[in-house]
């Protein structure tokens, strides 16, 4: 209190010089550079005050907090586009995924303008560089041994032609009977699920009832990173600032033991899988979608591996 009573006594003239990063903002040899993100808003709806205040708000104001700080700080987001939440939408509207996309993504960056939203850039999901990106890091997983491919039992609409993916099945939650359960996740319990471990499923497009059939996929080994992430969360527990939300949920799963998650579907509107034997697949949404904040980054500058691969800085 003290000091602050000083500098205000001083005047704004003895404030230091506002820093004037170039454009594009890279970091900085000896400087504090701080990168930041909001959590990309999905690009099927309107946003709405809730969207705003819980998601870009709050990093826009701590962004503009660090610009005032003179921190070297560059503040990025952007609309995650893939997945079946889209293609549900484009078939409520009549039109195909890309338009939506495109209606919707024009929509949002619309809103954030008006809204005064400080991002130095907001981009897309739909990019070259999100392909490139996803693709190559899934070659390294790969290489590395931490896929795995099995044959698993999907639901399938016989009157759709097509397998469902989670969003295109609705069910009875198997473990706490929520009726409205998707077919990943219960939204009631937070259990994660496989669609056919649903009851009552129905297909969300055509409300028929789905059958059972098989379907080769591939899966991120989580079990094999099991040994090194439990040392690691114990670290980050200790010395971050994780949310008592947050630490409960991943005690949970590692007390529960990590399974393999599936990371394809069988949908069109994703990214491809570069693969032999899966070439008419995409990724699942949320292998997909985390990697859109180093894509977005790379449509920003070429020199994205600078913020996301320079922990030095």
């Amino acid at each position: 209190i003290t000091a602050a009573a000083e500098a205000w006594a001083r005047g704004a003239a003895a404030l230091p010089k506002p820093w004037k990063p170039q454009k594009p903002v890279l970091p900085v040899e000896g400087m504090r550079n701080v990168l930041i993100t909001s959590a990309l808003p999905y690009v099927n709806n309107v946003p709405h005050l809730g969207n705003i205040i819980g998601c870009v708000l709050s990093a826009d104001t701590f962004a503009r907090y660090c610009r005032l700080r003179n921190w070297n700080t560059l503040y990025v987001c952007g609309t995650d586009e893939y997945g079946t939440a889209t293609e549900t939408k484009a078939v409520e509207e009549g039109l195909t995924p890309q338009e939506i996309c495109n209606k919707y993504n024009a929509i949002h960056a619309d809103i954030y303008r008006w809204f005064d939203i400080s991002f130095d850039y907001f981009g897309r999901t739909t990019t070259p560089h999100q392909t490139t990106i996803a693709q190559d890091i899934f070659q390294r997983l790969l290489a590395r041994g931490f896929l795995l491919q099995d044959t698993v039992e999907q639901l399938r609409c016989e009157n759709c032609q097509r397998f469902l993916a989670d969003r295109f099945v609705e069910g009875t939650c198997p473990f706490c009977s929520y009726e409205e359960a998707r077919g990943d996740q219960c939204d009631k319990c937070g259990k994660l699920i496989n669609a056919v471990e649903l009851k009552n499923p129905q297909c969300k497009l055509c409300r028929s009832v789905p059958v059972v059939k098989p379907t080769q996929h591939l899966f991120l080994d989580l079990p094999k990173l099991e040994e090194r992430l439990e040392p690691w969360l114990e670290q980050s527990w200790a010395t971050g600032d994780w949310t008592a939300n947050a630490r409960y949920i991943t005690r949970s799963w590692i007390r529960d033991g990590l399974k393999p998650r599936c990371i394809t579907r069988d949908l069109k509107w994703g990214t491809p899988v570069p693969l032999d034997g899966f070439r008419d697949k995409v990724f699942y949404v949320w292998f997909d979608a985390p990697i859109g904040y180093l894509s977005i980054t790379a449509n920003y500058t070429d020199q994205w591996e600078r913020w996301w691969k320079n922990p030095q800085q």
